[in-house]
């Protein structure tokens, strides 16, 4: 059975479990709270010498890290990635664009607001914050016209992205100027075999 090393408000995890969930494949989740130091020990070191979740392990002893990999790795052959050539392109496109110029914003403020709760200077999380809107307003244009990211159709591509998306409240902004991601937001939760971001049991 799949092991998934993670931490529950993680997005990046998140990512994983919704997808699993969505294959409906089984997996063990070991929880670490990176609070506590839990992927900084010499253990999880071991198994990800990043010292980051989420992790995908195999019971032959592969390993596998980084949210979005993990994601194409699971989608492959599935609905959840597009078959063809360009399609494929564009998912990655999408999926580059939520690692470089959405999660260092969006999750980055929910993490210091809502995770953390820690006291930050106005002016970097102001930052995070223009970083953050000037992603949704990418987003928003992109979703005006369509249903989904690509081709039309549910991928791994919007999985990447509405894992932050939809808790970007969290962080402190504000969607209600931004509809047409609203509407995608509630397509996506509307999706067969949909889980929220804190389930722990899986079937």
């Amino acid at each position: 059975m799949l092991t998934l090393y993670d931490y529950l408000p993680s997005g990046n995890g998140y990512k994983i479990r919704l997808l699993l969930s969505q294959l409906g494949m089984p997996f063990r989740l070991v929880e670490k709270d990176i609070q506590r130091g839990e992927t900084r020990t010499p253990e999880f070191l071991a198994i990800n010498a990043n010292g980051r979740i989420p992790v995908l392990a195999w019971d032959d002893g592969r390993r596998l890290a980084e949210s979005d990999a993990i994601l194409f790795f699971l989608a492959e052959g599935t609905p959840f990635l597009p078959g063809d050539r360009f399609a494929r392109a564009e998912v990655l496109q999408w999926m580059f664009f939520e690692q470089y110029s959405h999660e260092p914003y969006i999750a980055v403020a929910r993490a210091w607001v809502h995770v953390y709760a820690k006291t930050v200077d106005s002016a970097r999380l102001a930052e995070k914050r223009e970083g953050g809107y000037q992603a949704l307003g990418v987003m928003e244009r992109h979703l005006a016209e369509r249903r989904f990211f690509v081709a039309e159709r549910y991928s791994i591509a919007d999985i990447a992205l509405y894992a932050y998306t939809h808790v970007a409240d969290e962080g402190g902004f504000d969607l209600a100027g931004y509809p047409s991601v609203r509407a995608w937001l509630a397509r996506v939760a509307a999706e067969p075999r949909y889980v929220p971001i804190t389930q722990r049991v899986f079937s």
